[in-house]
């Protein structure tokens, strides 16, 4: 299961400890109010076990509450949607000739989405330190650390937070095998229109679909 985002970072002078926390809750109050928006972005994957790394851009569309869409760019054509009712999972590299639906249930959406996993209520979920600031494309942003303070998909996040807008720049997370993935938002664009249209998928012609709903008990 594969899917991707961002790469940069430049010392600069850092924030006061008040202006750093209240930029986070900014952040996260900017992400309340957003009902949809639409992200290029740049991801890439760095393996220590393999030694390998790749790099893929895609577009990450949202609309709140429910709706996600997640398509990379190139041949491999990886996706990820939830539709509102499930969440299927599209990695015709990784999974040749299958397709998994999972019910977009119980926070399903909310694993994949980078927004819901890091600005939905963060201090509950995470420990979290400033780390100081840093350039990102140009712009100013303050960088924080979070640990999560239950088992979650990675060990430890950090996220690059725009001092200027509270919209996030760049996150990396790393799993427990050491797998770092480097997301850098290329653009943002919050609240534009983005039809429900764009949140169907029909599973490409011959693939299967594995339907984990029996396995996660949802009915």
């Amino acid at each position: 299961m594969t899917y991707r985002i961002l790469f940069a970072a430049a010392i600069a002078a850092a924030l006061p400890a008040q202006a750093q926390s209240d930029l986070l809750d900014r952040a996260v109050a900017k992400y309340e109010k957003t009902t949809t928006a639409r992200a290029d972005f740049k991801q890439t994957l760095t393996n220590p076990l393999t030694g390998s790394t790749s790099i893929s851009r895609g577009v990450l569309l949202r609309r709140a509450p429910n709706l996600l869409s997640v398509k990379f760019s190139g041949t491999d054509g990886d996706r990820l949607v939830a539709d509102g009712t499930s969440l299927w999972i599209y990695s015709p590299m990784s999974a040749p000739g299958q397709v998994i639906k999972l019910p977009n249930s119980g926070g399903a959406m909310n694993n994949v989405d980078p927004g819901s996993q890091f600005l939905v209520s963060p201090r509950t979920k995470y420990s979290i330190k400033s780390l100081g600031s840093a350039k990102v494309g140009g712009r100013g942003t303050q960088m924080f650390q979070l640990i999560p303070r239950q088992q979650t998909a990675f060990t430890k996040a950090i996220v690059w937070i725009d001092a200027a807008d509270a919209s996030v720049r760049k996150f990396e997370t790393t799993d427990a095998n050491g797998l770092k993935r480097v997301v850098e938002i290329i653009s943002w664009k919050p609240n534009v229109s983005i039809p429900k249209s764009a949140f169907k998928f029909v599973p490409p012609a011959g693939t299967r679909v594995v339907d984990q709903s029996a396995l996660t008990g949802a009915r």
